[in-house]
């Protein structure tokens, strides 16, 4: 199971700079940059809060269940 983070493609669809979204949601850019990537372990329910407040959108538009390849077909 893998969890893929889409704030990027996000951001770009709605013309947000990432500088702005991390002022808004009160975090470094360097930390917004890691949940961009997906190098995060978790998100706080107010940070996901804020920023769909922000990118007016829902949690499934930033994050994605992928089913683990089980390497059998």
């Amino acid at each position: 199971m893998a969890i893929r983070i889409n704030l990027a493609v996000v951001l770009a669809q709605r013309g947000v700079k990432s500088k702005d979204l991390a002022e808004y949601i009160g975090i470094t850019e360097a930390n917004l940059s890691l949940l961009k990537g997906g190098k995060v372990k978790g998100i706080r329910f107010d940070t996901l809060d804020a920023i769909c407040r922000y990118l007016n959108c829902q949690p499934g538009d930033i994050l994605e269940h992928v089913a683990a390849d089980s390497g059998t077909d």
